[in-house]
């Protein structure tokens, strides 16, 4: 079974910076993987994605300020966050998908306020 365990999250105020980590119980240079979010009241969304061969993709609302990358040695991928609005307040989630395997984290909270 592997297991996920994303940290990182906190309060932070508009225009700052937090980076995420998402860590696997084993290795991951397999795995296709995504952070989610999902504000409150609000449907869980995509947010980036990262290939086992390198290619990423991030949605439009945060391209340019988010960045997602990979440390195999660590089995831990990363979400950079910089420039942070309110709206991009929400629990954040980790995601591994290979072959069959369909892994979730367990969420991390991000609130961006003044």
């Amino acid at each position: 079974q592997v297991q996920l365990v994303e940290s990182g999250g906190g309060l932070v105020q508009p225009g700052g910076s937090l980076r995420l980590s998402c860590a696997a119980s084993v290795s991951s240079s397999i795995f296709v993987m995504y952070w989610y979010r999902q504000a409150a009241g609000k449907q869980r969304e995509l947010v980036a994605a990262s290939s086992s061969g390198g290619i990423t993709n991030y949605a439009d609302s945060v391209k340019g300020r988010f960045t997602i990358s990979r440390d195999n040695a660590k089995n831990t991928v990363y979400l950079q966050m910089n420039s942070l609005k309110p709206e991009d307040t929400a629990v954040y989630y980790c995601n591994a998908k290979w072959s069959w395997h369909d892994v979730w984290g367990q969420g991390t909270q991000v609130t961006v306020s003044s």
